[in-house]
């Protein structure tokens, strides 16, 4: 039984393992996307069998002492393996399958200097059209062009002011252009993002209409509104 049992928190050692390098291996080239996700999958149901027999172990048994903690870490390492991926897959299901948003759909941002950097990326650096268009503004109708009474030059200062705190590469700005183009990279996966910002002048003063487009993968899972949310949230501040 105590082999059992040993067997039982080791599984929940593999699961974190799992977890763990799921990411970094892909990130460092090691692994392709295909064999990263499968060992984010086993990790969820590694961790979620950890989960369930350690429970049980601990409530027939009653350890006692250093083998309880060695049970509740097992526990806790594999309820945590389990939650990571799945909160994950949850997120994807209320999200629409879409990796191109952009503040204006009917004429987005385009990507001049980034586009030889995704000349081997699987999407492609063109918009993807109205059918992802008409799915962003049903979930994300927030999204829209950032309208300023600052000049386009104020506003163009203040986007790159933005630009650098959210940590971005920056690739090329031309303020003559009124156009910044940056690279975003998550931190767990290494996922390259790409972002254009258009600045121009209006009647009144400006507008800023801005783009983020994954480079692998067919759903985002939020994270290409999530990022221009964030980046509109720095931007207002440097206004003032």
């Amino acid at each position: 039984m105590k082999a059992l049992h040993g067997l039982f928190i080791l599984l929940g050692l593999l699961s974190v393992v799992l977890l763990a390098i799921s990411g970094p291996l892909y990130k460092s080239g090691t692994a392709e996307l295909g064999t990263a996700f499968l060992l984010l999958r086993w990790a969820a149901y590694i961790g979620a069998a950890t989960f369930v027999l350690n429970i049980i172990w601990y409530f027939i048994r009653r350890p006692q002492g250093l083998v309880a903690g060695l049970s509740g870490l097992a526990i806790i390492a594999g309820g945590f393996a389990f939650y990571m991926p799945f909160s994950q897959y949850l997120k994807a299901q209320n999200v629409p399958a879409i990796h191109d948003i952009t503040t204006d759909t009917q004429n987005p941002p385009e990507f001049v200097a980034i586009a030889p950097l995704r000349a081997d990326a699987s999407n492609p650096v063109k918009y993807a059209g109205e059918e992802t268009a008409k799915k962003q503004r049903q979930a994300y109708p927030e999204l829209r062009t950032y309208e300023s009474l600052e000049s386009p030059n104020e506003l163009f200062s203040a986007a790159l002011l933005a630009v650098d705190k959210m940590g971005w590469e920056l690739v090329e700005s031309s303020e003559t252009e009124g156009r910044i183009e940056a690279t975003a990279t998550t931190t767990w996966f290494g996922f390259k993002d790409d972002v254009v910002i258009r600045v121009r002048s209006t009647v009144d003063g400006s507008e800023l209409d801005i783009r983020s487009k994954s480079r692998v993968g067919r759903s985002d899972v939020g994270k290409n509104a999530e990022r221009i949310r964030e980046f509109m949230s720095l931007l207002k501040p440097e206004l003032r």
